[in-house]
């Protein structure tokens, strides 16, 4: 079972890394932890729209309209 790391792996992995170090940061320092939280939160969101819409899962519009017609 070789199995190699992915993109999207990376960005799941990306997602959860910055929720929990805003999280670690609101704890272990001063700052509110709703206001890191919600940094780590910005930060997230940022990985997720480079997964969804900079390096999308397809690789162009055809994709998109094949997958349409499974649907119907």
């Amino acid at each position: 079972m070789d199995y190699t790391v992915q993109y999207y792996d990376l960005v799941l992995g990306g997602v959860a890394i910055s929720l929990l170090a805003g999280l670690g940061v609101g704890v272990a320092t001063s700052a509110a932890v709703p206001l890191t939280m919600a940094i780590g939160g910005l930060v997230a969101m940022a990985a997720i729209y480079h997964g969804l819409f900079v390096n999308g899962p397809v690789d162009g519009v055809d994709d998109l309209s094949q997958e349409a017609e499974l649907f119907e």
